[in-house]
């Protein structure tokens, strides 16, 4: 399905949680009606506590406070902070919290892994930042990295009608009427700005490859560059293919990606594409500073997404996303320069010919954890040509 662009947005992109955390509470301080927040993480530390509280404010000052994460990624939280929440008024619900005999089959992967927020119908919030303190990292690292946007204007309408319609399915399969959303769509916000955006998101009926689709259309479309970056990055051979194709028709790719091990599996086997995308003449940069978890990209200083939604199977085959998409050049130009300094700064360019630099057992190491994880992808229901 094609992205429907709306004009008159206003929007701001936010580095990291130190310049997202106090707009998002901010904005839930100065709430009059309603706050709808989606997470895959609500962790219970220093940033986690000082949201639940500014929810718990306003739910105790009459403001309608809903509250949905993920039974994977929050899955102290219904120990550790919903209690308090409830008590308070806030309305917070778990998205599939049957994980105590968490096994591969589709029901069970299919996580919430949107990171959304919708304030009084008037601003919004869209990107890749769990509900966590950026700090909260193994080995006392730099803050992770990431990104979200703050969108004032008529994209509020689609987000909003996002949310209540997971929010909704959730209730139905909790037999839950007590939180019901009251019917009649969600006002259209007016004008705020002259960027124009579209609101995509990734599940598994209507809108399974959306986000996919528009990152492939924008690289078939790309004349000068493009740079990417994905903290889990496992694209299936349509993605490979468009850009292997856009760096032959001499169009400059850039790809960040994970320096740090974090999730051993994962990493050996993006390590393992690394001579094919070299070879293509793409230039692959490693994150080292901290963990990255940006889920960017930018496309010819025109095109740019920001979102939830990695390049691994487990974002575009699996779980639930959401990615604004923006056609803006002041915009991108923005997120252009600050990819451009996290790689100055934090990030380190491999040789081209650093996978035939590697010990033959590291080589076939990591083409086993490729294939690993294409067999598990496989066995999950999701193989295929993807």
């Amino acid at each position: 399905m094609a992205p429907e662009f709306l004009p008159g947005n206003r929007l701001t992109l936010l580095n990291s949680g130190v310049e997202y955390f106090p707009e998002l509470i901010k904005a839930i301080d100065g709430a009059q009606r309603d706050v709808h927040l989606e997470s895959y993480i609500f962790e219970d530390d220093a940033t986690g506590r000082a949201v639940a509280d500014a929810l718990s404010k306003a739910a105790r000052r009459g403001v309608t406070v809903r509250v949905l994460v993920d039974g994977f990624g929050a899955r102290e939280f219904a120990d550790r902070l919903q209690p308090a929440l409830v008590a308070a008024g806030v309305q917070a619900i778990i998205y599939r919290p049957d994980i105590a005999s968490f096994q591969l089959r589709r029901h069970r992967l299919r996580r919430l892994h949107r990171k959304l927020a919708a304030i009084d119908g008037e601003i919004a919030f869209i990107g890749g930042i769990n509900i966590i303190d950026d700090l909260n990292t193994p080995h006392q690292l730099p803050p992770r990295y990431d990104y979200a946007v703050r969108v004032e204007g008529p994209l509020l309408a689609p987000v909003q009608q996002a949310l209540h319609r997971l929010w909704e399915i959730v209730l139905w399969a909790k037999l839950n009427r007590r939180y019901r959303v009251p019917h009649g769509s969600p006002t259209a916000s007016a004008a705020r700005g002259e960027q124009s955006a579209a609101f995509l998101v990734r599940d598994n009926i209507r809108h399974r490859r959306d986000i996919e689709d528009a990152y492939l259309e924008a690289i078939d479309a790309a004349q000068e560059d493009i740079v990417l970056a994905s903290a889990y990055f496992l694209p299936g051979r349509r993605f490979r293919k468009a850009l292997h194709g856009a760096a032959r028709r001499g169009v400059r790719v850039i790809i960040l990606l994970q320096g740090r091990v974090e999730y051993r599996l994962l990493h050996y086997a993006t390590q393992a594409l690394y001579g094919r995308l070299l070879g293509a003449g793409i230039r692959v940069f490693e994150y080292r500073r901290s963990f990255l978890h940006a889920k960017v990209a930018v496309v010819d200083r025109q095109w740019a997404t920001v979102g939830s939604s990695n390049i691994d199977p487990f974002s575009l085959l699996l779980a639930r996303e959401a990615n604004i998409v923006v056609k803006d050049a002041l915009f991108a130009e923005t997120l252009r320069r600050s990819l451009d300094q996290a790689m100055r700064d934090g990030a380190r360019e491999l040789p081209i010919d650093s996978w035939k630099r590697l010990p033959w057992h590291s080589r076939v190491l990591r083409w086993a954890s490729y294939n690993l994880v294409r067999v598990l992808v496989g066995i999950a229901g999701y193989g295929g040509k993807r």
